[in-house]
């Protein structure tokens, strides 16, 4: 598995695994089956209600917690300081873990106005050993020029929506500028609809992959770090089977043009929506 380092020497693996509403029993298995497939980076959230799955994987899994990487977020309910403190002590205790090794405000909730609140106490629970590092999730330039300002410290990573129906150029193009690693959730969209999408099956096809492969590799190729979930142990090992091929710049450009500025899958914009 070929990695990123992020600014602050954090080693992540190029693919993780998404972990939404995988709960339970049946999301413990799920979850167990990734990481035997070779999965080392998992994602999950405080609102997913299921770090307790991730964390009960982790103690089954023959794999050592060091050579494992679990990442949560903080839920927008729970901006104030001290709340946020708290949370983040209340997700270790769920999962059953010392610590995590990335914590991300899930939502900045711009209404609300306390995401940099929020930001200072991930800062501060990085200090105090409860996180290895500290990122965003849906942030607009915006938000991450506040936190700078604010409080001094910009995030290692920002996870937004990205798909081939919404590229996020602008976006990635900040985050790249200030050493921030761009991490796409829903890499494959609407997955029932975009992977019938017949010009990236003609092009799948070309390189003797799946449409799924591909539109893992495109992102790989933008410089991000896609999270896939996957139910089925074939489909987890094939959305690692990426490193064997290189998409043609050409190729690179015609999925770019499947992008609109309307492509969010439910219009969560950041600089609106709010997730509590």
């Amino acid at each position: 598995m070929e990695t990123y380092t992020l600014r602050d020497g954090l080693t992540l693996p190029k693919v993780g695994f998404g972990t939404y509403n995988l709960n339970g029993a049946h999301g413990v298995n799920v979850i167990d089956s990734a990481i035997d497939r070779g999965y080392r980076l998992l994602d999950t959230a405080f609102n997913y209600e299921n770090e307790g799955a991730v964390g009960e994987a982790v103690r089954r899994s023959s794999v050592p917690r060091s050579e494992l990487l679990i990442s949560s977020k903080l839920p927008g309910r729970h901006h104030d300081y001290h709340a946020a403190i708290n949370t983040i002590q209340e997700s270790l205790y769920r999962a059953g873990l010392d610590y995590y090794d990335l914590y991300l405000i899930h939502w900045p909730n711009p209404k609300e106005d306390h995401y940099v609140e929020a930001w200072q106490a991930l800062i501060d629970a990085q200090k105090f050993g409860l996180v290895r590092s500290i990122g965003v999730s849906n942030f607009l330039p915006a938000h991450l020029d506040r936190l700078a300002k604010e409080t001094g410290v910009q995030p290692v990573i920002n996870q937004i929506e990205l798909h081939p129906y919404f590229n996020q150029q602008a976006q990635r193009e900040y985050d790249a500028a200030h050493g921030i690693l761009t991490q796409d959730w829903s890499p494959l969209g609407r997955a029932v609809e975009l992977l019938q999408n017949p010009t990236l099956k003609q092009i799948a096809a070309e390189y003797g992959k799946n449409v799924g492969q591909l539109i893992l590799r495109w992102e790989l190729q933008l410089g991000t770090l896609p999270i896939p979930k996957s139910s089925t142990p074939k489909r987890q090992a094939g959305n690692l089977d990426l490193f064997d091929f290189e998409i043609s710049a050409a190729d690179m450009a015609t999925i770019n043009g499947l992008s609109s500025a309307d492509g969010r899958l439910n219009n969560q914009d950041p600089a609106v929506y709010q997730e509590f």
